[in-house]
């Protein structure tokens, strides 16, 4: 299924069941097919799945702009509206949290019941003076060049640490595979600026204006998102929110620990 977002983009979704609806936001270069793990069982638990191809992503045009935080975050938004949805509740993988929050500073809580972020890349990456714990920005940009250079070279290099396997998690290697290939599939372009637009992103203030009830979700070992930069500062600009930690699961966590995110996922949705 498709809708038009703001600027003429033709945006992809998938929708599955009913009753109180989910949103499941992917992470960059992710797409809807992320969500595997996570969609059946939602909908054998009575909620509606609704997933979103980011535009550059799945079966979304690929425009050659809008590949900032605030374009994304208002082409989610176009989703709420399309569908005219109401007690939603948010699940944000990685940029996608970036993106929840923001939509939630931006359009408040009319639509939206709660949030989840997970493994998210709140509440900023980059270091600054005022965000001492943050990631240097030469080291980004070596990033950025290493994906210039040898995309495909660059995300092989990470898939082991994507799923943390070395800690043991049962990931095999179809599965990995078949994440790389989700991942190789997204624009070259819309690649190379989100990752630009995902370090830059600071989402300090757009997370201090959530008000509805808050799930933290990340993994100790998470070599994307780093647990101490984004996980447990997340946590802690959000009083009150349910804050789970993993201490072998990484980025992949959706897949690695598919089983202990859904019992956490349905327990907060019915809290």
């Amino acid at each position: 299924m498709f809708f038009e977002t703001h600027d003429g983009t033709r945006i992809a979704y998938e929708d599955y069941g009913t009753g109180e609806p989910v949103v499941l936001i992917a992470g960059a270069m992710l797409n809807t097919d992320m969500w595997e793990c996570q969609i059946p069982f939602l909908v054998e638990h009575g909620y509606r799945c609704i997933a979103i191809d980011r535009r550059g992503h799945g079966r979304s045009d690929r425009p050659s702009d809008g590949y900032d935080i605030e374009t994304t975050t208002e082409d989610l938004a176009a989703l709420l509206e399309h569908l005219d949805l109401r007690d939603a509740t948010l699940v944000g993988h990685s940029t996608g949290g970036a993106e929840a929050a923001r939509y939630l500073a931006r359009h408040g809580n009319a639509r939206v019941a709660r949030v989840v972020f997970l493994a998210a890349i709140l509440p900023f990456l980059k270091l600054t003076e005022d965000n001492p714990g943050g990631i240097p920005e030469e080291v980004a940009e070596q990033l950025f060049q290493q994906i210039r250079a040898d995309r495909g070279k660059w995300m092989a290099r990470q898939t082991q640490a994507y799923f943390a396997t070395h800690l043991g998690n049962d990931v095999s290697p179809q599965q990995i595979d078949a994440t790389y290939q989700q991942c190789m599939s997204t624009s070259p372009w819309a690649t190379l600026k989100m990752q630009q637009a995902a370090f830059h992103a600071d989402s300090r203030e757009a997370l201090s204006r959530v008000t509805v009830p808050a799930m933290v979700v990340h993994g100790a070992a998470d070599f994307s998102a780093p647990i101490d930069v984004t996980g447990r500062s997340t946590a802690a600009a959000l009083p009150g929110c349910t804050y789970r930690e993993y201490p072998t699961a990484g980025h992949g966590l959706y897949v690695s620990h598919a089983a202990e995110l859904n019992a956490d996922l349905l327990a907060f949705l019915k809290s």
